[in-house]
């Protein structure tokens, strides 16, 4: 989850000069650190919270319009001895369910979320647009196959933090996000946005999957960049939230 990206006229992005940083690290899980767990403010995980991000772009020479939906829907799994908050996770293309995902997340101490894993649906089509049967690509779960989890988002970011958001290797899932901004404003369809979070997400076991991200204190996601180029620019899609 694709080069036409909403008027210029309607989005403008400020942005605080951007560090690139060393390779990601993985940090270091300890279930002792998740004992009197913190809010991230970045990322709600409160039953009920919501967000849908649409966006138009291309798919080759086609013209595709997305819709991405996440909710949190309550208590997940319990992965290496943590209790996780489950997120539903469905993205739509062209009005055709392409991917639904349950992701599991857990706060520690210090306000950092980890990622522990994600249970994945993905539905294919023939270029017909019928449907053609599921797969479960890129699903992983801490503790499966050698799997370990990492931070998607720290409690405190700092330009140019590196981390990966997983290590598991053998599910294809190596994750990882720079954080390129702390002060972005971002003003699309969904409002105009302050103190702004962005970070480059990519991974090291498909390297072309490169997505810059925007986060919002209260909120989570406002904006999303996806396909970028090897220079970090001329995304294939752009995602806004709706409003």
């Amino acid at each position: 989850m694709l080069n036409q990206s909403f008027a210029a006229a309607l989005i403008v992005i400020a942005l605080a000069p951007m560090a690139h940083a060393a390779d990601p690290v993985l940090p270091v899980f300890d279930p002792a650190n998740f004992t009197a767990s913190k809010p991230n403010p970045w990322f709600p995980l409160e039953v009920g919270h919501r967000n849908v991000l649409v966006g138009t772009g291309m798919d080759g020479d086609k013209a595709v319009t997305e819709v991405g939906s996440m909710i949190v829907t309550g208590p997940g799994l319990v992965l290496l001895g943590i209790q996780t908050v489950q997120v539903l996770d469905q993205a739509e293309k062209n009005g055709q369910l392409i991917e639904r995902t349950f992701d599991y997340y857990a706060t520690d101490n210090d306000g950092n979320l980890w990622y522990f894993g994600e249970d994945v649906t993905n539905y294919r089509y023939d270029d017909a647009g019928n449907f053609t049967g599921t797969d479960s690509k890129s699903a992983w779960r801490a503790g499966v196959n050698g799997a370990v989890p990492g931070i998607s988002i720290a409690g405190n970011p700092v330009i140019g933090l590196s981390q990966f958001q997983e290590q598991a290797p053998a599910d294809g899932a190596m994750d990882y996000f720079e954080v390129l901004a702390v002060d972005a404003t971002v003003k699309g369809p969904g409002g105009t946005y302050t103190d702004v979070l962005k970070t480059f997400d990519g991974s090291t076991s498909e390297p072309d999957l490169r997505e810059f991200k925007f986060y919002v204190k209260g909120i989570g996601f406002v904006r999303t960049e996806e396909g970028l180029s090897e220079a970090r620019d001329n995304p294939e899609l752009v995602m806004e939230l709706k409003r």
